[in-house]
Parts: structure tokens; sequence; C-alpha cells
């Protein structure tokens, strides 16, 4: 498949503005989005290992540990929002706590329970990256939406709707 990077001209426009096509609006909706998140996904992954050392989806638990005003969170709860195997979960944690961006610990009076939190030194990367990641994010969309789509997703992007087409 062709690198829509090469020709963003070329992109089509929105498939969940018009009607006519054999899926619903939902499905054409949901199509998108995946597949904007796929290019993120892309690119985001390629930066977060350049500038972390980490993979994509180590990095995403880094950001939901991020968000927590205090503590951490149970390693169930990690794996259900972020739809991951128990198993590759822990795998991810510990290569994570190797590395020294989080912490492990027994949840008290539960055998079975771990939190896990981050550390200051993930902390401090994250507080170090983030505006340059974040950048990438809007990039990203920029590249591979159209104006309708951009649009859609600005409530949820808010520098979307500032970042202009790349060349």
């Amino acid at each position: 498949m062709a690198d829509p990077q090469e020709h963003p001209a070329d992109l089509p426009g929105c498939p969940s503005a018009g009607g006519g096509g054999l899926l619903p609006a939902e499905l054409r909706a949901w199509m998108l989005l995946l597949a904007a998140t796929g290019a993120v996904e892309q690119r985001l992954g390629a930066a977060v290992k350049e500038k972390l050392d980490i993979s994509h989806d180590e990095f995403l638990i880094l950001c939901l540990l991020a968000e927590q005003p205090e503590g951490g969170l149970r390693m169930t709860r990690v794996a259900e929002l972020l739809g991951r195997p128990k198993t590759r979960l822990t795998y991810q944690i510990a290569c994570l706590q190797h590395a020294g961006l989080v912490t492990r610990r027994s949840v008290c009076g539960d055998k079975r329970g771990i939190e896990v939190a981050l550390t200051d030194k993930a902390r401090g990367l994250l507080a170090e990256v983030s505006g340059a990641l974040a950048e990438t994010v809007t990039r990203s969309l920029a590249r591979f939406m159209g104006p309708d789509q951009r649009a859609a997703l600005c409530g949820l992007v808010p520098d979307l709707a500032e970042e202009s087409r790349p060349e």
C-alpha cells in the first residue's frame, strides 16, 4: 500500500460524511477512527522507541499510570483498561520495572493484588518528551485526515484545529 505521507492530496473525503455506501454511518466512522489510530500508532511508536527506548504498548501503560492523581493502579485494572491479556501485561510491567520506570507492590489485604505506579524517573522522562510526542500525534492526524475528519476530532485533540496540512 502506498504511503499516504507521499501523496496527502490524494486522501479520500470523509467516509462518514456521505451516504450511499454499503456500511451504515456508525461503521464508516468506526473504520475512519481505526485508520486514524493506526496512522498515529505507527508514527508515535517510532517516536516513543527513539525518545524513550520502550515499545508503544509499554508507553500506553506509562500514559495510563501518569493520569492517576495518587499512587498507581492494580495490574488487573491496567489490563482491563488497555484490553491486554494479563500475561502480556506482566511481561511489559517487568520490562518497565527493569528500566526503572515503574514500581510494583502488593496490595494490602490481597495476596494476589499487585499495584503498579510510575517512578520519579518515568515522570521526569514523560514531562521531558510529552510535548514532542503530542506534536507527533497532531501531525500524524493532520497528515492522514482530510479537513472534515480533522474537524470531527478537534474536540478530542484541541491543537489539531490549529495544525495546517503538511506540504
